[in-house]
């Protein structure tokens, strides 16, 4: 039970790897809330956790939601253990196609969503406290059409680093996950010949469980991880390392 008696949030936690995230940290004895824009999608993820699990109706992109967010927890718990920052999208655009929306969109979500949610998670997060940004190996891989996408995990592991040197005196902890490619729902409706070419350059010869994406973030929330700050675990079956 590496986690009994905390309470932690995971924002965007209410499908795929952001789910399977806090099921895992549930499963080690916390309290977790989940947020998601979606009411239907939030209520069955926090039957998926079971009993450990709480759901918000919150769009991580708008800050109102996100103060709601902490004010709702403060007004339970007045702490956080250990927060997960996972909210994101991805949506393919060249150089040639890519539009200032296009832009603003995933910054917004990917980049701003981060920043402010940390921020405003500042005033529950205890000495000791764990925080994971969900980043990506595309950051670091030049993956053609998915260069906005790109650079805002790239942005994320750049603000991991100052904010690991920001918060090291208040014994918070910050560090990244970089999946690879994860078999998660939005996968399984990519048609085969798309999974191959995708499964082709992971060494281990397929694609992430999203149970394996939440073993590393649990490993980094955990106190198993307790000397471990402002670094970026790669959980890509190879394909970003050699």
């Amino acid at each position: 039970m590496k986690m009994e008696g905390k309470v932690a949030l995971v924002v965007g936690g209410a499908r795929g790897i952001g789910l399977a995230v806090a099921a895992r940290i549930a499963a080690e004895g916390a309290t977790v809330f989940i947020t998601g824009r979606d009411r239907k999608q939030v209520e069955e993820g926090v039957a998926a956790i079971g009993p450990g699990g709480r759901g918000i109706v919150a769009d991580a992109s708008v800050r109102e939601d996100i103060d709601q967010v902490m004010s709702e927890i403060g007004s339970q718990f007045t702490r956080l253990d250990a927060l997960v920052l996972n909210a994101g999208l991805s949506e393919p655009a060249s150089l040639a196609e890519v539009t200032e929306e296009h832009f603003d969109r995933h910054f917004s979500v990917n980049v701003r969503a981060q920043i402010f949610g940390l921020q405003k998670a500042l005033g529950l997060l205890q000495e000791g406290a764990a925080v994971v940004l969900m980043g990506s190996v595309a950051s670091s891989l030049g993956i053609p059409n998915y260069g906005t996408y790109a650079a805002t995990k790239a942005a994320l592991r750049s603000y991991a680093r100052t904010w690991a040197a920001e918060l090291a005196p208040r014994g918070i902890r910050i560090n990244v996950v970089a999946p690879g490619p994860t078999d998660t729902e939005m996968m399984a409706r990519v048609p085969d010949e798309v999974r191959r070419s995708i499964v082709a350059p992971i060494l281990l010869g397929r694609m992430a469980r999203p149970d394996e994406v939440a073993a590393a973030t649990l490993f980094l929330l955990s106190d198993e991880s307790s000397f471990i700050t402002g670094v970026e675990l790669c959980v890509d079956g190879g394909m970003g390392q050699i």
